[in-house]
Protein backbone atom coordinates (compact mmCIF):
# COMPACT_ATOMS: atom_id res chain seq x y z
CA UNK A 1 0.00 0.00 0.00
CA UNK A 2 1.00 3.43 -1.11
CA UNK A 3 1.02 6.21 1.08
CA UNK A 4 0.46 9.99 -0.22
CA UNK A 5 1.24 12.84 1.82
CA UNK A 6 1.92 16.87 1.44
CA UNK A 7 4.82 17.21 2.83
CA UNK A 8 7.86 20.11 3.56
CA UNK A 9 11.02 19.23 2.08
CA UNK A 10 14.14 20.29 3.30
CA UNK A 11 15.75 22.01 0.64
CA UNK A 12 15.48 25.66 1.67
CA UNK A 13 14.27 27.98 -1.22
CA UNK A 14 16.24 31.75 -1.35
CA UNK A 15 13.89 33.59 0.81
CA UNK A 16 14.24 31.27 3.54
CA UNK A 17 11.10 29.02 3.13
CA UNK A 18 10.77 25.40 2.03
CA UNK A 19 8.71 24.12 -0.98
CA UNK A 20 5.49 22.20 -0.39
CA UNK A 21 5.52 18.78 -2.37
CA UNK A 22 3.07 15.86 -2.76
CA UNK A 23 4.99 12.73 -1.65
CA UNK A 24 4.29 9.10 -2.98
CA UNK A 25 5.78 6.05 -1.25
CA UNK A 26 5.37 2.62 -2.27
CA UNK A 27 7.16 -0.30 -0.94
CA UNK A 28 9.82 2.08 0.76
CA UNK A 29 10.80 4.26 -2.40
CA UNK A 30 9.58 7.58 -2.73
CA UNK A 31 9.01 10.27 -5.76
CA UNK A 32 8.35 13.93 -4.97
CA UNK A 33 5.40 16.45 -7.36
CA UNK A 34 6.26 20.13 -6.74
CA UNK A 35 2.89 22.54 -6.09
CA UNK A 36 2.90 25.89 -6.17
CA UNK A 37 3.66 26.70 -2.67
CA UNK A 38 5.70 27.18 -0.43
CA UNK A 39 6.06 27.97 3.37
CA UNK A 40 8.16 28.33 6.48
CA UNK A 41 8.52 25.80 9.13
CA UNK A 42 5.84 27.65 11.86
CA UNK A 43 3.53 27.47 8.89
CA UNK A 44 3.71 23.76 8.38
CA UNK A 45 1.94 20.86 10.35
CA UNK A 46 3.90 18.07 9.64
CA UNK A 47 1.34 15.26 11.45
CA UNK A 48 -1.34 16.47 9.00
CA UNK A 49 0.49 17.79 6.12
CA UNK A 50 -1.42 21.20 5.42
CA UNK A 51 -1.59 24.49 6.66
CA UNK A 52 -1.24 26.03 9.95
CA UNK A 53 -4.18 28.76 10.67
CA UNK A 54 -0.88 31.77 10.62
CA UNK A 55 -0.18 30.84 6.97
CA UNK A 56 -1.34 33.54 4.42
CA UNK A 57 -4.69 32.11 2.96
CA UNK A 58 -4.07 28.86 4.53
CA UNK A 59 -7.90 28.04 3.88
CA UNK A 60 -7.30 28.25 0.35
CA UNK A 61 -4.20 26.74 0.12
CA UNK A 62 -5.33 23.48 1.96
CA UNK A 63 -8.12 23.37 -0.03
CA UNK A 64 -5.93 22.89 -3.14
CA UNK A 65 -3.41 20.68 -1.43
CA UNK A 66 -6.43 18.43 -0.35
CA UNK A 67 -7.79 18.37 -4.31
CA UNK A 68 -4.08 17.17 -5.44
CA UNK A 69 -4.22 14.39 -3.12
CA UNK A 70 -7.49 13.26 -3.95
CA UNK A 71 -6.14 13.19 -7.59
CA UNK A 72 -3.25 11.16 -6.94
CA UNK A 73 -5.45 8.85 -4.81
CA UNK A 74 -7.64 8.45 -7.64
CA UNK A 75 -5.05 7.78 -9.93
CA UNK A 76 -2.92 5.28 -7.73
CA UNK A 77 -6.46 3.43 -6.90
CA UNK A 78 -7.19 2.62 -10.75
CA UNK A 79 -3.46 1.54 -11.65
CA UNK A 80 -3.54 -0.92 -8.70
CA UNK A 81 -6.85 -1.94 -10.19
CA UNK A 82 -5.12 -2.58 -13.33
CA UNK A 83 -1.68 -3.84 -11.67
CA UNK A 84 -0.91 -4.30 -8.39
CA UNK A 85 2.68 -4.28 -9.50
CA UNK A 86 2.90 -1.03 -10.91
CA UNK A 87 5.72 1.49 -10.13
CA UNK A 88 6.28 4.86 -9.30
CA UNK A 89 7.47 5.88 -13.07
CA UNK A 90 3.75 4.34 -13.55
CA UNK A 91 2.27 6.42 -11.46
CA UNK A 92 4.28 9.51 -12.18
CA UNK A 93 3.19 9.15 -16.41
CA UNK A 94 -0.28 8.89 -15.08
CA UNK A 95 -0.17 11.74 -13.08
CA UNK A 96 1.20 14.13 -15.79
CA UNK A 97 -1.17 12.77 -18.10
CA UNK A 98 -4.00 13.62 -15.70
CA UNK A 99 -2.91 17.41 -14.93
CA UNK A 100 -1.99 18.13 -18.23
CA UNK A 101 -3.80 15.69 -21.11
CA UNK A 102 -2.83 17.67 -23.91
CA UNK A 103 1.17 18.21 -22.48
CA UNK A 104 2.60 20.01 -25.76
CA UNK A 105 0.28 22.68 -25.64
CA UNK A 106 2.25 25.88 -23.65
CA UNK A 107 -0.88 27.73 -22.81
CA UNK A 108 -3.09 24.69 -21.47
CA UNK A 109 0.13 24.21 -19.06
CA UNK A 110 -0.49 28.25 -18.42
CA UNK A 111 -4.08 28.18 -17.59
CA UNK A 112 -3.49 25.23 -15.59
CA UNK A 113 -1.25 27.33 -13.23
CA UNK A 114 -3.22 30.58 -13.26
CA UNK A 115 -6.22 28.24 -12.35
CA UNK A 116 -3.80 26.85 -9.47
CA UNK A 117 -2.51 30.51 -8.26
CA UNK A 118 -6.36 31.63 -8.23
CA UNK A 119 -7.17 28.92 -6.46
CA UNK A 120 -4.60 29.27 -3.79
CA UNK A 121 -6.01 33.25 -3.55
CA UNK A 122 -2.39 34.03 -5.21
CA UNK A 123 -4.71 35.99 -7.27
CA UNK A 124 -2.48 38.84 -8.18
CA UNK A 125 0.32 36.45 -9.54
CA UNK A 126 -2.41 34.97 -11.60
CA UNK A 127 -3.52 38.00 -12.93
CA UNK A 128 0.01 39.04 -14.17
CA UNK A 129 0.00 34.83 -15.83
CA UNK A 130 -2.42 35.62 -17.68
CA UNK A 131 -1.84 39.15 -19.12
CA UNK A 132 1.50 38.33 -20.25
CA UNK A 133 -0.15 34.45 -21.76
CA UNK A 134 -2.43 36.65 -23.70
CA UNK A 135 0.54 39.30 -25.38
CA UNK A 136 2.45 35.96 -26.14
CA UNK A 137 -0.42 34.72 -27.89
CA UNK A 138 -1.35 37.93 -29.69
CA UNK A 139 2.40 36.94 -30.92
CA UNK A 140 2.20 33.47 -31.43
CA UNK A 141 -1.06 34.15 -33.65
CA UNK A 142 -2.34 30.54 -32.82
CA UNK A 143 -3.58 28.63 -29.67
CA UNK A 144 -1.05 25.89 -29.68
CA UNK A 145 2.64 26.94 -28.56
CA UNK A 146 4.88 23.96 -27.69
CA UNK A 147 7.55 24.52 -25.05
CA UNK A 148 10.02 23.35 -27.59
CA UNK A 149 8.99 25.83 -29.59
CA UNK A 150 9.84 28.70 -27.20
CA UNK A 151 13.71 29.14 -28.15
CA UNK A 152 16.22 32.03 -27.95
CA UNK A 153 15.07 33.13 -30.99
CA UNK A 154 11.66 33.15 -30.22
CA UNK A 155 12.51 35.21 -27.54
CA UNK A 156 14.44 37.56 -29.04
CA UNK A 157 11.56 37.85 -31.97
CA UNK A 158 9.10 38.26 -28.68
CA UNK A 159 10.67 41.07 -26.95
CA UNK A 160 11.22 42.53 -30.76
CA UNK A 161 7.19 42.51 -30.72
CA UNK A 162 6.68 44.19 -27.54
CA UNK A 163 9.24 47.09 -28.33
CA UNK A 164 7.45 47.69 -31.38
CA UNK A 165 4.38 48.11 -29.24
CA UNK A 166 5.83 50.81 -27.22
CA UNK A 167 7.60 48.34 -24.44
CA UNK A 168 10.38 49.40 -22.49
CA UNK A 169 12.72 47.51 -20.83
CA UNK A 170 10.67 47.05 -17.42
CA UNK A 171 7.97 45.92 -19.11
CA UNK A 172 9.58 43.41 -21.22
CA UNK A 173 11.35 41.96 -18.53
CA UNK A 174 8.26 40.93 -16.67
CA UNK A 175 7.19 39.41 -19.57
CA UNK A 176 10.05 37.41 -19.89
CA UNK A 177 10.07 36.95 -15.85
CA UNK A 178 6.51 35.07 -16.38
CA UNK A 179 7.52 33.00 -19.65
CA UNK A 180 10.25 31.89 -17.39
CA UNK A 181 8.81 30.96 -14.31
CA UNK A 182 6.00 28.64 -16.69
CA UNK A 183 8.47 27.18 -17.98
CA UNK A 184 10.19 25.91 -14.72
CA UNK A 185 7.05 24.71 -13.07
CA UNK A 186 7.07 22.35 -16.38
CA UNK A 187 10.47 21.48 -15.63
CA UNK A 188 9.84 20.86 -11.96
CA UNK A 189 6.49 18.77 -13.02
CA UNK A 190 8.61 17.04 -16.04
CA UNK A 191 6.44 18.37 -18.95
CA UNK A 192 9.11 20.12 -20.65
CA UNK A 193 12.93 18.81 -20.67
CA UNK A 194 15.29 21.04 -19.09
CA UNK A 195 17.91 20.53 -21.93
CA UNK A 196 16.12 22.90 -23.95
CA UNK A 197 15.67 25.29 -21.29
CA UNK A 198 15.98 28.87 -23.46
CA UNK A 199 17.00 30.79 -20.41
CA UNK A 200 20.04 29.58 -20.90
CA UNK A 201 21.14 31.47 -23.65
CA UNK A 202 18.61 34.35 -23.25
CA UNK A 203 19.64 36.70 -20.70
CA UNK A 204 16.81 38.34 -18.83
CA UNK A 205 19.72 40.38 -16.86
CA UNK A 206 20.20 42.26 -19.95
CA UNK A 207 16.77 44.12 -19.15
CA UNK A 208 17.32 45.00 -16.07
CA UNK A 209 18.47 48.46 -14.73
CA UNK A 210 18.32 50.73 -17.62
CA UNK A 211 14.68 52.59 -16.49
CA UNK A 212 16.37 54.76 -13.51
CA UNK A 213 13.86 54.80 -10.58
CA UNK A 214 12.03 58.46 -10.00
CA UNK A 215 12.36 60.34 -6.84
CA UNK A 216 12.46 63.49 -5.32
CA UNK A 217 13.47 65.64 -3.64
CA UNK A 218 12.68 67.23 -0.10
CA UNK A 219 11.29 70.56 -1.84
CA UNK A 220 8.99 68.60 -4.03
CA UNK A 221 7.62 66.65 -1.25
CA UNK A 222 7.12 69.12 0.74
CA UNK A 223 5.08 70.57 -1.97
CA UNK A 224 2.88 67.75 -2.24
CA UNK A 225 2.59 67.38 1.27
CA UNK A 226 1.27 71.01 1.48
CA UNK A 227 -1.01 71.48 -1.27
CA UNK A 228 -4.44 73.25 -0.75
CA UNK A 229 -6.55 70.13 -0.77
CA UNK A 230 -9.63 72.73 -0.32
CA UNK A 231 -8.72 73.55 -3.59
CA UNK A 232 -8.87 70.15 -4.67
CA UNK A 233 -10.68 67.72 -2.38
CA UNK A 234 -11.02 65.03 -4.68
CA UNK A 235 -7.39 64.37 -4.41
CA UNK A 236 -7.19 63.76 -0.53
CA UNK A 237 -7.14 60.12 -0.76
CA UNK A 238 -4.05 60.52 -2.78
CA UNK A 239 -2.03 62.95 -1.11
CA UNK A 240 -2.99 61.02 2.02
CA UNK A 241 -1.93 58.02 0.65
CA UNK A 242 1.56 59.43 -0.99
CA UNK A 243 2.20 61.41 2.48
CA UNK A 244 1.39 58.32 5.01
CA UNK A 245 3.94 56.47 2.36
CA UNK A 246 6.89 58.34 2.85
CA UNK A 247 6.26 59.22 6.41
CA UNK A 248 6.47 55.70 7.43
CA UNK A 249 9.60 54.67 5.43
CA UNK A 250 8.00 53.86 2.29
CA UNK A 251 5.16 51.85 3.21
CA UNK A 252 3.22 50.32 -0.50
CA UNK A 253 0.50 50.34 -1.39
CA UNK A 254 -0.32 46.84 -0.87
CA UNK A 255 0.55 46.74 2.72
CA UNK A 256 -1.27 50.10 3.75
CA UNK A 257 -4.58 48.33 1.93
CA UNK A 258 -3.98 45.76 4.75
CA UNK A 259 -3.47 47.51 7.51
CA UNK A 260 -5.73 47.37 10.06
CA UNK A 261 -6.09 49.45 13.29
CA UNK A 262 -4.63 46.59 15.75
CA UNK A 263 -1.48 47.58 14.18
CA UNK A 264 -1.42 51.09 15.27
CA UNK A 265 -0.50 51.99 18.88
CA UNK A 266 -0.54 55.41 20.75
CA UNK A 267 3.01 56.01 19.11
CA UNK A 268 3.79 52.71 16.96
CA UNK A 269 2.34 50.98 14.04
CA UNK A 270 3.37 47.72 13.64
CA UNK A 271 3.31 45.60 10.47
CA UNK A 272 4.28 42.82 8.43
CA UNK A 273 5.70 43.63 4.94
CA UNK A 274 3.92 41.69 2.60
CA UNK A 275 7.10 41.12 0.22
CA UNK A 276 9.72 40.12 2.11
CA UNK A 277 7.63 39.22 5.29
CA UNK A 278 9.73 41.40 7.17
CA UNK A 279 9.00 42.95 10.53
CA UNK A 280 8.62 46.70 11.12
CA UNK A 281 8.13 49.00 14.04
CA UNK A 282 7.75 52.29 12.57
CA UNK A 283 7.31 55.94 15.26
CA UNK A 284 4.18 57.93 14.27
CA UNK A 285 5.19 61.48 13.24
CA UNK A 286 2.60 63.94 13.11
CA UNK A 287 2.04 64.13 9.55
CA UNK A 288 1.20 60.28 9.94
CA UNK A 289 -1.15 60.96 13.36
CA UNK A 290 -2.85 63.48 11.62
CA UNK A 291 -4.08 61.08 8.97
CA UNK A 292 -4.25 58.24 11.32
CA UNK A 293 -7.07 60.95 13.01
CA UNK A 294 -8.56 62.03 9.78
CA UNK A 295 -9.41 58.24 9.20
CA UNK A 296 -10.54 56.86 12.69
CA UNK A 297 -12.98 59.99 12.11
CA UNK A 298 -13.77 58.47 9.05
CA UNK A 299 -14.17 55.50 9.61
CA UNK A 300 -16.72 52.57 7.74
CA UNK A 301 -16.68 50.34 10.46
CA UNK A 302 -14.28 47.77 9.72
CA UNK A 303 -10.71 46.64 11.09
CA UNK A 304 -9.06 48.78 8.05
CA UNK A 305 -7.41 52.08 8.17
CA UNK A 306 -7.86 52.87 4.78
CA UNK A 307 -11.08 53.01 3.24
CA UNK A 308 -9.40 50.73 0.22
CA UNK A 309 -11.07 47.79 1.50
CA UNK A 310 -14.73 48.11 2.53
CA UNK A 311 -16.39 44.78 3.88
CA UNK A 312 -13.75 42.59 6.05
CA UNK A 313 -14.69 39.59 4.63
CA UNK A 314 -13.89 40.05 1.27
CA UNK A 315 -12.42 36.65 -0.85
CA UNK A 316 -8.64 37.12 -2.19
CA UNK A 317 -9.96 37.95 -5.57
CA UNK A 318 -12.70 40.55 -4.31
CA UNK A 319 -9.37 41.86 -2.15
CA UNK A 320 -6.73 41.77 -5.74
CA UNK A 321 -9.42 43.38 -8.26
CA UNK A 322 -10.38 46.24 -5.16
CA UNK A 323 -6.31 46.91 -4.86
CA UNK A 324 -6.23 47.06 -8.68
CA UNK A 325 -9.24 49.74 -9.08
CA UNK A 326 -7.90 51.39 -6.24
CA UNK A 327 -4.50 51.59 -7.07
CA UNK A 328 -4.85 52.33 -10.84
CA UNK A 329 -7.02 55.77 -9.42
CA UNK A 330 -4.23 56.46 -7.22
CA UNK A 331 -1.45 56.43 -9.86
CA UNK A 332 -3.69 58.52 -12.15
CA UNK A 333 -4.68 61.33 -9.48
CA UNK A 334 -0.86 61.71 -8.66
CA UNK A 335 -0.12 62.79 -11.91
CA UNK A 336 -2.52 65.24 -11.26
CA UNK A 337 -1.30 66.16 -8.23
CA UNK A 338 2.54 66.62 -10.02
CA UNK A 339 1.25 68.77 -12.50
CA UNK A 340 -0.53 71.25 -9.67
CA UNK A 341 2.83 71.56 -7.89
CA UNK A 342 4.72 71.68 -11.07
CA UNK A 343 6.89 68.64 -10.63
CA UNK A 344 7.84 67.87 -14.19
CA UNK A 345 8.60 63.93 -13.00
CA UNK A 346 6.28 60.62 -13.39
CA UNK A 347 4.96 60.54 -10.07
CA UNK A 348 3.68 56.84 -8.80
CA UNK A 349 2.56 54.91 -6.07
CA UNK A 350 6.34 53.79 -5.62
CA UNK A 351 7.72 56.79 -5.85
CA UNK A 352 6.97 57.95 -2.26
CA UNK A 353 9.43 54.98 -1.13
CA UNK A 354 12.29 55.70 -3.74
CA UNK A 355 11.81 59.61 -2.55
CA UNK A 356 11.93 58.32 1.14
CA UNK A 357 15.26 57.09 0.56
CA UNK A 358 16.44 59.82 -1.75
CA UNK A 359 15.53 62.37 0.81
CA UNK A 360 17.51 61.11 3.40
CA UNK A 361 20.47 60.61 1.58
CA UNK A 362 20.18 64.26 0.39
CA UNK A 363 20.53 64.97 4.28
CA UNK A 364 23.51 62.74 4.97
CA UNK A 365 22.02 59.69 6.88
CA UNK A 366 24.05 57.13 6.57
CA UNK A 367 23.44 54.39 3.99
CA UNK A 368 23.12 51.48 6.47
CA UNK A 369 20.64 53.18 8.60
CA UNK A 370 18.52 53.70 5.21
CA UNK A 371 18.77 50.37 4.86
CA UNK A 372 17.67 49.10 7.78
CA UNK A 373 14.80 51.02 7.95
CA UNK A 374 13.57 50.15 4.30
CA UNK A 375 14.18 46.63 5.14
CA UNK A 376 16.63 45.72 2.65
CA UNK A 377 18.05 42.42 3.54
CA UNK A 378 21.39 43.28 2.85
CA UNK A 379 23.42 46.38 2.40
CA UNK A 380 24.43 46.33 -1.67
CA UNK A 381 20.59 46.02 -2.08
CA UNK A 382 20.19 49.88 -0.76
CA UNK A 383 24.07 51.02 -2.55
CA UNK A 384 22.47 49.96 -5.76
CA UNK A 385 18.76 51.24 -5.12
CA UNK A 386 20.40 54.82 -4.06
CA UNK A 387 22.56 55.01 -7.16
CA UNK A 388 19.84 54.51 -9.14
CA UNK A 389 17.85 57.77 -7.44
CA UNK A 390 18.47 61.66 -7.78
CA UNK A 391 22.10 63.11 -8.32
CA UNK A 392 21.60 66.36 -6.20
CA UNK A 393 24.14 65.11 -3.49
CA UNK A 394 26.81 64.60 -6.65
CA UNK A 395 25.18 67.68 -8.76
CA UNK A 396 26.12 69.66 -5.19
CA UNK A 397 29.70 68.33 -5.09
CA UNK A 398 30.65 68.72 -8.61
CA UNK A 399 29.77 72.33 -8.34
CA UNK A 400 32.28 73.14 -5.69
CA UNK A 401 34.99 73.35 -8.18
CA UNK A 402 33.48 76.53 -9.84
CA UNK A 403 34.46 77.92 -6.12
CA UNK A 404 36.87 81.04 -6.24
Amino acid sequence: MATIKTVLRKKKLSDGSYPVCLRITKNRKSKYFSTIFKAMPYEWNDNTGDFRKNAENYIQSNRLLLKLKSEAFKIYTNLEIENNNFSLDDFENCFRLEKNPIQNNVFNFWSEITDEMNTAGRTGNARVYKDVMHVVKLYHRSHHLTFKDITPAFLNKFEVFCRARGGTDGGIGIKMRGIRAIYNFAIQRNIAREEDYPFKDYKISKLKGKGLKKALSFPQVMEIIKMDLNEYPHLTQSRNYFAFSFYTRGMNFADMLGLEWKNVTEDRIFYTRSKTKGNFTIKILPPVREILDYYKERSLDTKYVFPILLSDNLTPAQIANRKHKTLQRYNKELKEIAQICNIDKPLTSYVARHSYANCLKQKGVATDVISESMGHQNLAITQAYLKELDNTVLDDASELLLAT
